[in-house]
């Protein structure tokens, strides 16, 4: 039986301008069909079916637009945030009802062509409180956030990079609700600093996957995205 995903799915879009306004970034037009569809068929493909789906801006229109997941044979929940944005770490926390004592997480503007149930299967073995999945990036398709060293994350740092980091955080980890012991409910936090303090116990297993990742967070990761969906480009 899959753990559960959630999946981040309530920024702003911001880097995103004009073509997110009054669209959240699950339902943009990708390949004739709203991105989160694509999403649910790879889970669906990889036999992931518990999905629960993380709210803010603009989160009713999600939930009027994907329903429940039974189009897909899935059920398909959501967790909103309430009067104010928590950021991707305070959503997870508050939304850790729906998902249990162990679950799995993903971007909601990644679209990730990976072995889902090696990933979970590498987290359960590892006992660790988390596992982030990396891809050795090298500046490629967006700037690489991570210092991997011997099969370990060394250091992870969006805000801050590095020469020495090669690989990228590829958006899809896995996590035990132990992870957010000590975050209160309701607060607004990033998952960056989540990850940032199971590393420094060293309780963040890292899986590393081959296959690029295609994301609709930028304009340009979206027309990519839109190309590989519709046929046009190999990925």
């Amino acid at each position: 039986m899959s753990l559960p995903v959630a999946i981040l799915a309530g920024g702003q879009a911001r880097r995103l301008g004009d073509v997110a306004v009054g669209t959240p970034k699950a339902l943009l037009d990708v390949a004739g069909r709203p991105f989160a569809e694509h999403q649910i068929e790879i889970l669906s493909r990889n036999s992931i079916t518990d999905i629960v789906f993380l709210v803010g801006h603009l989160g009713g229109a999600i939930r009027d637009a994907i329903g429940d997941g039974s189009r897909w044979g899935v059920r398909i929940r959501y967790a909103f945030d309430g009067p104010r944005l928590l950021g991707t770490g305070g959503a997870i926390r508050h939304a850790l009802p729906s998902l249990g004592d162990r679950f799995l997480v993903l971007y909601g503007d990644s679209y990730l062509e990976c072995d889902y149930g090696a990933v979970e299967r590498a987290f359960l073995v590892s006992g660790c409180d988390g596992l982030m999945t990396v891809y050795r990036n090298d500046n490629r398709w967006d700037r690489s956030n991570v210092r991997f060293e011997a099969g370990r994350i060394a250091v992870y740092d969006k805000a801050n990079t590095t020469p020495d980091m090669h690989h990228i955080d590829y958006g899809l980890g896995a996590l035990t609700a132990a992870a957010f012991d000590g975050y209160a409910d309701a607060a607004a936090f990033d998952l960056a600093h989540v990850y940032q303090r199971l590393i420094a116990r060293g309780a963040l297993a890292a899986f590393e996957v081959t296959s690029r990742f295609y994301e609709i967070g930028s304009l340009e990761g979206l027309e990519r995205t839109r190309a590989h969906l519709s046929g046009a480009v190999k990925p």
